[in-house]
């Protein structure tokens, strides 16, 4: 009890330490994008640049984006309570699909006018040297941006600020275009910027494309990978007591993840004993993979002596990796 007690008050001190680093990487992406877009909005102003007017309010629609991801991450963080007893991590992964509609849509309106300017060719205005400088500002905050958010997402394994670390990057890719559009049109070739416009669209589509997926796969149940389970499987058949792994089932619930573990031990022992067994496997589970919220535990008595039995299951588990299941004749 004391050891359960101490595993549930490093996670929850875990929880909160990810709640801390998404908030604190999403406030200096809010001041970030506040700064850029009123760079870009002058510099667009001042250098006749309808492509950095543009790119300035991609950077403004980003601050809202990062609100999404304040919002999922504090509310997926709650405790669980009569209405929630299972939680509600899902509700960053609901912010992931917010973000990635967001991203599509922006990623669209780049494509959409990109084409229009392609076919209004005429229409396109030379853009000033000022506009150029902004756009070199932009890609080099808006990619360092992209890491920073990225590395902070991948530590913490947030979809929502995996996604909004994406937010960045299209920004980023935005200013490319506007860059190679301001300097083609410098240069005499004022196709370019809304070519450019039509292919960062794409890119962006797809990131967007990806981002949805990951987030509807976590909230439909799909299991975790199975590197990961077989890890999780090595580690139930450690234990001398354990005759077989007979079930084990993962869960993605959000950006933390439920097991279920079925295996089978000897039926002679008391009912104490099969207890503490399957508690310790419980409370081993949660400690050595952070990411497990919860592990449900069920043992199965076994009558037979099966000494040989176990020594070729975990044989046969070593080499395929896959758990096998021995059942007595």
């Amino acid at each position: 009890m004391e050891r359960k007690m101490t595993v549930d008050k490093i996670k929850t001190e875990k929880d909160k330490e990810h709640e801390s680093i998404a908030i604190s990487i999403s406030v200096v992406s809010i001041v970030a994008n506040i700064i850029l877009a009123v760079l870009k909005l002058a510099a667009g102003i001042i250098a006749h640049s309808g492509a950095m007017i543009s790119d300035a309010v991609h950077s403004a629609s980003d601050v809202f984006s990062t609100f999404v991801v304040i919002g999922g991450v504090k509310m997926a963080g709650k405790a669980e309570d009569s209405d929630h007893p299972y939680g509600h991590d899902r509700l960053e992964s609901v912010a992931a699909i917010i973000l990635a509609a967001a991203l599509a849509v922006t990623g669209a309106g780049i494509g959409i006018a990109g084409i229009r300017s392609i076919i209004n060719s005429k229409e396109i205005v030379m853009p000033g040297v000022l506009a150029l400088i902004a756009a070199i500002v932009s890609i080099v905050v808006k990619e360092a941006m992209y890491w920073y958010t990225r590395n902070g997402a991948k530590k913490i394994g947030s979809d929502a600020l995996m996604a909004d670390a994406w937010h960045h990057r299209s920004d980023a890719l935005s200013s490319v275009g506007s860059f190679i559009g301001i300097g083609g049109a410098m240069l005499g070739y004022p196709i370019l910027d809304p070519l450019a416009s039509v292919i960062i669209c794409i890119f962006i589509l797809k990131v967007a494309a990806d981002i949805f997926k990951e987030a509807i796969n976590k909230m439909i149940d799909k299991s975790c990978d199975e590197e990961v389970e077989n890890l999780m499987r090595r580690m139930v058949l450690s234990h001398e007591d354990i005759i077989s792994l007979d079930l084990i089932r993962t869960r993605m619930f959000g950006s933390k993840v439920y097991v279920d573990i079925e295996f089978s031990a000897d039926g002679n022992m008391t009912l104490y004993e099969a207890h503490a067994i399957a508690e310790h496997i419980h409370d081993e589970m949660e400690e050595k993979f952070p990411d497990v919220k919860h592990c449900m535990v069920h043992v199965n008595p076994v009558e037979a002596d099966h000494s040989v039995a176990k020594e070729h299951f975990v044989t046969e588990e070593a080499k395929t990796g896959k758990s096998v299941r021995y059942i007595d004749k």
